[in-house]
């Protein structure tokens, strides 16, 4: 399953995971929208139930989903979807709604490929203490 990752430095990450969730019923119906007219891929409304909490939420659409992690210093999303097509689909979707949301911070979303050999997981907030 192609999986992308995304980290963007703000210190306001809680606030817009929280947007983010408030926002997310409403991108499906965007996502299809932005199709052209001979798109056979216009997106679904958002498969519900989506999970949200103060650290942590996830939208599933079924086709794709993205997971959402706030730490203190960072918004990390986590895109997974059944092809390379949805999975660009689902990156511009989420990328452009956390642009316009975070624009009076300048918020940019980057996607990479999560490292190889192992589930994506959001980096920890903190680097492990060296004790000797």
């Amino acid at each position: 399953m192609p999986t992308s990752r995304a980290r963007i430095p703000t210190t306001r990450a809680r606030r817009y995971l929280s947007q983010l969730g408030k926002h997310s019923a409403h991108l499906g119906p965007h996502l299809e929208h932005r199709a052209g007219p001979h798109d056979a891929h216009a997106a679904p409304p958002v498969a519900l139930p989506t999970a949200w909490s103060d650290t942590d939420g996830a939208i599933d659409f079924g086709w794709a989903r993205c997971t959402v992690h706030a730490t203190d210093d960072a918004l990390v999303l986590t895109a997974e979807a059944d092809d390379e097509e949805a999975l660009a689909r689902i990156q511009d979707g989420i990328a452009r709604r956390l642009e316009r949301i975070g624009h009076r911070d300048a918020l940019a979303v980057t996607w990479s490929e999560p490292p190889a050999g192992g589930p994506v997981r959001p980096p920890p907030t903190r680097p492990p203490s060296s004790a000797p």
